[in-house]
């Protein structure tokens, strides 16, 4: 059994884990069905969800942690995902820092990092970027009206030569880095803003 602390998840040797991050501000339909998509292309074990304590690339901070990680509980209810905070528990702001942690506190474990195609179109402005693409596999999926500026970006030219095709997708996780994957999917086009706007959701 790998690394284990309370209140933290369990994952065993050579499992494969896929880690979707965000502020979940808040967690919606939108983050569950790409979550259980992904257990199921990308060939998961499990899909941690880390719940940010803020995004450093935004200027508003996001809701009170608690609220948005009971959000989160509610909204993605199932037996292979953990909705965690490890972040905060890491003491990590950003992704690179946050994989280097996980991965030394789970040397066995395969991390799969996922993401939509609309980060990956804005993948190079985060910090370490190239060292996330050349450390951990990533899995992408493609949202409504995001895949022709994805497929067109920095990362993806860069590290044109390590993408896996669709039909391969469930080796993702199988292998070393640089490895990245690209998939679409009818995903929802629901939205943490739409519901913000909406005032659905709180910030309080």
């Amino acid at each position: 059994m790998e690394f284990t602390r309370a209140g933290w998840p369990v994952a065993q040797a050579g499992q494969t884990v896929g880690l979707l991050g965000g502020s979940f501000d808040p967690a919606h339909e939108g983050h569950a069905h790409i979550t259980r998509e992904a257990l199921k292309r990308f060939g998961l074990d499990f899909v941690w969800w880390l719940v940010s304590p803020g995004n450093p690339l935004k200027d508003r901070g996001p809701a009170p942690m608690a609220s948005r990680l009971e959000r989160a509980r509610d909204v993605m209810a199932h037996p292979r995902v953990k909705v965690t905070d490890l972040e905060v528990q890491l003491g990590t702001c950003y992704t690179a820092q946050t994989l280097a942690a996980l991965m030394a506190r789970y040397p066995s474990v395969n991390f799969v990092w996922l993401m939509g195609a609309d980060n990956l179109a804005s993948f190079h402005h985060w910090q370490d970027w190239e060292w996330i693409m050349r450390n951990v596999p990533i899995g992408v999926m493609a949202r409504p009206g995001d895949r022709i500026s994805a497929r067109r970006s920095v990362a993806a030219q860069r590290f044109e030569s390590a993408r896996l095709s669709g039909a391969a997708s469930q080796l993702l996780g199988q292998g070393g880095a640089p490895r990245w994957c690209y998939i679409n999917l009818p995903l929802s086009d629901a939205s943490s803003s739409k519901i913000r706007a909406s005032g659905a959701w709180a910030s309080q």
